[in-house]
């Protein structure tokens, strides 16, 4: 099955990530390997797309946030913890002073 979003065909997750954001995830986080001059142009880059579009950062964190909410157990293997019945934390009432 294919996958596409404005037009645009998806075949991986970073696609999907590219199009949310508008921009390849390289530029954010940049590249194994890249040079000084790379990295100075790719944080050059960055400044400009933020200056024009300074809502993007809170878009990201939303989406981000969203995605977590949505699929946390299968993103993180994540498994509630939950106490044993009967056993209960000891009370810091009585507790010497």
């Amino acid at each position: 099955m294919r996958a596409y979003i404005g037009g645009h065909q998806t075949v991986s997750t970073n696609d999907f990530i590219e199009l949310a954001l508008g921009t390849p995830v390289e530029l954010w986080l940049g590249e194994e390997g890249e040079t000084e001059e790379e990295r100075a142009a790719r944080l050059d880059a960055a400044r400009d797309i933020l200056a024009d579009n300074p809502e993007l950062p809170d878009d990201v964190a939303r989406i981000a946030a969203e995605v977590i909410e949505a699929h946390a157990p299968e993103l993180f293997n994540v498994v509630p913890l939950t106490r044993p019945a009967g056993r209960r934390r000891p009370s810091r009432k009585g507790a010497a002073a």
